[in-house]
């Protein structure tokens, strides 16, 4: 069997590997605010009411990566597929999605939850959903090939 990728997927692959780099690093910033934090393995969340001085820094910091992680399976899903039917636009849109990730961590990993939407970090819900229009398009089309 052989599949043939559209002219300009390779465009495609570039957002994925770098999610995939930057999801590494937001992870490396997890394990460096453990150590600083002084929140150990296995815990997930270190916990506000039992004292924990530094919990809403800590899990500013951890759920900024989990809240990444949570939506990684279908960005890639919604990447991959959405770039076989149009290459450059999933490229684009991936590479949106991507950026606003990188500064949606960097707002909420500041402490301040609300700060994750800032300086772009509001960008991956327009990216996200337009993969997953590429994606629905690139499926209906397998339906009726004329239509869309």
């Amino acid at each position: 069997m052989v599949f043939e990728v559209p002219e300009g997927y390779k465009w495609v692959l570039v957002p994925l590997v770098v999610n995939i780099l930057v999801t590494q690093w937001m992870g490396f910033m997890v394990g460096g605010a453990r150590r600083r934090y002084n929140v150990p393995y296995p815990t997930m969340y270190a916990s506000e009411k039992e004292g924990h001085k530094d919990a809403k820094a800590f899990n500013c910091v951890q759920r900024a990566h989990q809240n990444t992680l949570e939506f990684l399976p279908s960005f890639m899903v919604g990447l991959l597929l959405g770039g076989l039917q149009y290459p450059l636009v999933a490229a684009v849109l991936g590479g949106v999605y991507t950026l606003a990730r990188i500064q949606y961590f960097r707002g909420y990993s500041g402490g301040v939850a609300n700060n994750r939407f800032s300086g772009g970090g509001v960008l991956i819900f327009p990216a996200y959903f337009g993969l997953l229009i590429c994606t629905i398009c690139l499926t209906l089309h397998q339906f009726f090939p004329d239509v869309v």
